[in-house]
C-alpha cells in the first residue's frame, strides 16, 4: 500500500497514478497524516472457469443442489 499526502499527490499525481496502475497497489491519500482517500486500480473481471477451474470434478453433491433448505432457516 502506498501512502501520500495531498500536497505530494498534487505535485506528482500522474507519477503516483502510473505507479498504482503498474503495481496494482492501493494508494492512500492523507490529510495531516489522517487517511482521507483510497485510490484502487480497476481489475479485469475473471471468468468463472479461471476462478474455480481447479475445483472442477472435486466438488460432490449429496443431494439435489436446488432443494430448498427452508427447514433449517425459519422464516421471519
Amino acid at each position: 500500500m502506498i501512502s501520500v499526502s495531498k500536497s505530494q499527490l498534487k505535485a506528482k499525481m500522474l507519477e503516483y497514478f502510473r505507479q498504482v496502475e503498474q503495481s496494482g497497489e492501493e494508494l492512500i491519500v492523507t490529510n495531516n497524516r489522517i487517511p482521507v482517500l483510497k485510490v484502487t486500480p480497476i481489475r479485469k473481471k475473471r471468468e468463472t472457469a479461471e476462478v474455480f477451474g481447479d475445483m472442477r470434478g472435486k466438488v460432490k453433491y449429496h443431494q439435489d443442489i436446488l432443494t430448498p433448505e427452508t427447514d433449517e432457516w425459519p422464516e421471519v
